[in-house]
């Protein structure tokens, strides 16, 4: 018998079963939600919202966002990270649009610090929805940080492209990210 790769499937929408099963009011927890950032846990709160859209425009009412990001000192939750973990804080969120009335997406977190000299503070983004065969990753800056301009990932991007890379305020601690799957204002996406 010869073994063969087994065929590509999309994704989804069955992913809301195993990815975020409270959200969508499955009586089993998940292990990430929308809300990431514990009472004790240091750092300036923000809200991370926005919406996806696909080729033609339309709201994705059924994608997954994930994100994992540094703590306000620049710190992943991970082991290998030399200047210590900070416990309280996971990092890791997990939403799906389809719980929100209007398929936001909705990250209540705190502020990423710098992780490097090298590097703006900012999010790591998977993308989930119908129709991809593989996830599509890219980042969320923000706005008003003036090391956006040394940032070495965001300096490859074309100039004229990264504003679709970067959050905008909304007034208080709001941030507005839109992610555009296609046409004029396609969101840049990074290879793994």
């Amino acid at each position: 018998m010869t073994l063969r790769q087994t065929p590509s499937q999309t994704v989804g929408p069955y992913f809301a079963y195993g990815l975020s099963p409270e959200q969508y009011g499955y009586d089993f927890s998940s292990i990430a939600g929308g809300d990431m950032a514990p009472d004790d846990v240091e750092g300036q709160r923000i809200r991370v919202e926005g919406r996806v859209f696909d080729g033609a425009g339309a709201v994705v009412p059924d994608a997954l966002i994930e994100i994992w990001q540094a703590d306000a000192q620049g710190r992943y939750a991970h082991p290998s990270d030399p200047r210590g973990s900070n416990a309280s804080f996971k990092g890791f969120g997990r939403f799906g649009t389809g719980t929100d009335k209007q398929s936001r997406f909705i990250f209540d977190t705190i502020k990423p610090g710098a992780v490097d000299a090298e590097q703006a503070p900012h999010l790591n983004v998977i993308v989930t929805m119908r129709g991809m065969l593989l996830h599509a990753f890219t980042r969320i800056y923000f706005a008003d940080e003036a090391a956006n301009a040394t940032d070495k990932v965001l300096n490859v991007v074309p100039a004229d492209r990264r504003h679709t890379l970067i959050a905008q305020p909304m007034g208080g601690n709001v941030y507005r990210f839109d992610i555009h799957m296609q046409g004029e204002n396609e969101t840049v996406f990074f290879d793994a």
